[in-house]
């Protein structure tokens, strides 16, 4: 089967179309640098004739709210017309748990996104994802103020990149959903906790401070803000694994 994944370069996209290529699928990773552009349209038609499914994890650059709406707006408009001109019949998109219940600029873009996709007639399956393992750093790094990092004590459930991928890939492979699939991680704990045994695992000497009133990426959030509040499908890969081969 040809299978386009869209933003097939970046950290989610080079893991699925290795998936997808390993199990003997034709997958073909779009991105600007592949020469496969949605914003311009350059490179969009030819990348889509023949292809069946189109998993699309293409990514603002930018987390401003204005810059997020203005990219996701128009690359989802771009590449869903396009599919309808290929004949596409399942698109895949990767989204956010919660985005619909936290009042963030980038989640509202995230939203907005996921409108266009289900009202364009194209079968699809939207896979909303807690935060990635690997963003544990950076998640610190936006939380710190010289030696403290100050995190509020809600729940916390990331996943493996490697986890992501997988799902992904199946659920391309499947019948389109036309619905949601929410994915997560393991385990569910405090996420002061969760940055904070990070740390200490690769040696960071910062300080995780419980603050209730700490603000996520700008955003106030509460207890059930970052993860799902119904079924959701689980990865395989545990925190301290995921520490083991990431860091080893």
């Amino acid at each position: 089967m040809k299978i386009i994944v869209i933003g097939g370069t970046g950290l989610i996209g080079a893991k699925t179309v290795a998936r997808l290529r390993g199990l003997g699928h034709d997958a073909l990773a779009a991105a600007p640098n592949t020469g496969v552009n949605t914003i311009t349209g350059e490179g969009l038609e030819a990348a889509l004739d023949g292809a069946e499914v189109v998993i699309d994890l293409a990514n603002s650059r930018s987390f401003e709210p204005a810059a997020a709406m203005d990219f996701f707006s128009a690359h989802e408009k771009n590449l869903l017309a396009a599919e309808a001109r290929a004949g596409s019949r399942h698109h895949v998109a990767l989204s956010i748990v919660a985005i619909d219940r936290t009042d963030n600029g980038y989640f509202r873009a995230k939203v907005a996104q996921e409108s266009l996709i289900k009202t364009s007639g194209i079968p699809y399956t939207i896979v909303r994802s807690t935060q990635f393992l690997e963003f544990l750093r950076g998640i610190a790094d936006s939380s710190a103020d010289g030696n403290i990092v100050r995190l509020p004590p809600i729940l916390f459930q990331p996943i493996a990149a490697d986890d992501v991928a997988a799902i992904v890939a199946d659920v391309a492979l499947a019948a389109p959903r036309n619905g949601i699939v929410e994915i997560a991680g393991l385990e569910r704990a405090p996420f002061n906790e969760i940055v904070a045994r990070y740390l200490k695992a690769v040696g960071d000497p910062r300080q995780v401070v419980s603050d209730p009133e700490a603000r996520y990426w700008g955003s106030r959030v509460e207890e059930h803000s970052l993860v799902p509040l119904g079924e959701a499908r689980l990865g395989r890969i545990g925190f301290d694994e995921w520490l083991r081969h990431s860091h080893a």
